[in-house]
């Protein structure tokens, strides 16, 4: 798909009308679809500190402005001029800042959504390079084997050029049914490999879940969107009811989920948390610092969490695992995230056109930046695939199958039961562990709880 946007989606951010105007501290009300950690447009008091604008500069700039219409080989208008001076002033910044037209507006818009015609690639600009940050689940290109850390070299055959990576981008997206061809570099591979797709409606169920086996949940956020808090309540009172009992724990997987909107990650922390800051930014202007905190309530009760991340757990997603980790409400499992812990405002230049600028920085509620650091897991896993074992397990298990054993008083009740088959358990070498450790956090927890009192 590649979100059109440069840093697609990381940067958590909304449309650029929707900008929140009460007070965030203490979890007041925030525009579901205000820009990721942004409430409003930021203002120049700053500007006063700073020195005059060196006269060498404006001098340098105009030269090279002049030079350029006077000797490049294609006559170039002014108008085109001004547009590429504006994004590479922004884009000298960071990754994240851009300047956004009437299309990225519009967007920025859809993104929300999380519904649009594409290839359901997350994608950033790394370095002249158009880089794979996370595919949307059930997509064209998860489906095709596209993973976090690709790099797409070619599209339809022609070079993706470093000077033109929005013109790249815009081609991920088309028509429906469609077909584009890419050539993708895998990480730790030499030669990159053709991959055939076709464009689809991609519409992204951003919060989904399912009973991994009686009284222990898998929860799955692919993406923050407007309608994440309530799907994921919803999902939670369905699983309780079809496990007929509270649930005992839950595995909340985050892996290669790229971010989305501030408020949804602030909404699912809280859903969590019975109390404590969630997340809080700080920048140069006033505006920029925002404390966010829990309010009471637990949709699990208390019962044990564990979060699974990794390279591909960006931005939002991380703002959750941060606050989970930090206020010991869950374990984390995997790989180190992303590390994308900047905040970006959406401010309008005019009803068709914005400035997408870096406002600020986010911390955990140990006041940790995880800005380019990322969050490092309780447990740190490999990245590794189980596989099913290659020849028969032995006919001797135990005692009881050799010949001629001593019988023993309880032989017959030593009935031993192969746990269910899960597809997904036998697959995924990372969901298998948490869940693991999450049995055990939830017998830990049934032997801290208080004796029922005896008989007097």
């Amino acid at each position: 798909m590649s979100k059109r946007l440069l840093s697609t989606f990381l940067f958590l951010c909304a449309c650029a009308s929707a900008f929140a105007d009460e007070p965030p501290a203490d979890k007041a009300p925030v525009d579901a679809k205000a820009p990721i950690d942004a409430k409003t447009p930021a203002t120049p008091a700053a500007a006063e500190k700073n020195a005059p604008l060196d006269l060498a500069d404006i001098r340098a700039f105009t030269a090279v402005y002049s030079l350029v219409k006077q000797a490049y080989v294609d006559d170039v208008d002014d108008h085109r001029l001004m547009q590429a001076a504006i994004r590479g002033l922004l884009g000298g910044l960071d990754p994240h800042s851009e300047y956004l037209g009437k299309e990225q507006m519009e967007d920025l818009t859809e993104d929300t959504t999380g519904s649009y015609a594409g290839l359901g690639i997350e994608v950033l600009q790394v370095d002249g390079s158009l880089k794979v940050i996370a595919p949307i689940d059930d997509s064209p290109a998860e489906r095709a084997g596209i993973k976090a850390g690709d790099t797409i070299v070619r599209i339809d055959g022609k070079p993706v050029q470093s000077d033109d990576l929005d013109g790249a981008i815009a081609q991920l997206r088309g028509k429906p049914g469609s077909p584009i061809t890419l050539s993708v570099l895998h990480e730790k591979q030499t030669l990159p490999v053709d991959i055939p797709l076709k464009r689809e409606v991609i519409r992204v169920a951003s919060a989904n879940g399912r009973l991994l086996e009686p009284g222990y949940a898998y929860l799955r956020i692919s993406q923050f969107q407007a309608e994440t808090g309530a799907q994921l309540r919803k999902r939670i009172e369905r699983l309780a009811a079809e496990n007929k009992a509270p649930l005992r724990g839950a595995v909340l997987d985050l892996r290669s989920n790229p971010g989305g909107l501030l408020t949804a990650a602030i909404e699912v922390g809280d859903e969590f948390l019975d109390g404590g800051v969630i997340v809080s930014t700080r920048g140069r202007v006033k505006d920029s610092e925002m404390t966010f905190r829990a309010t009471p309530g637990d949709l699990l009760a208390g019962a044990p969490m564990v979060v699974l991340v990794d390279n591909g757990t960006a931005s939002a997603a991380e703002i959750v695992a941060g606050a989970l980790k930090d206020n010991h409400r869950a374990l984390l499992m995997g790989r180190r995230t992303f590390g994308k812990g900047s905040v970006q405002t959406v401010l309008p230049l005019d009803a068709e056109h914005a400035v997408k600028l870096t406002t600020a920085r986010y911390y955990t509620p140990n006041d940790i930046s995880i800005q380019a650091a990322g969050i490092q897991p309780d447990i740190a896993l490999a990245d590794l695939a189980l596989s099913q074992r290659d020849a028969e397990p032995s006919p001797i298990v135990g005692e009881r199958d050799l010949r001629n054993h001593l019988k023993g008083a309880n032989e017959g009740n030593a009935v031993e039961t192969p746990p269910a088959a899960n597809r997904d358990l036998q697959q995924d070498y990372a969901l298998n562990e948490a869940l693991n450790a999450l049995k055990a956090l939830a017998l830990r927890s049934v032997h801290a709880s208080p004796s029922p009192a005896g008989k007097g």
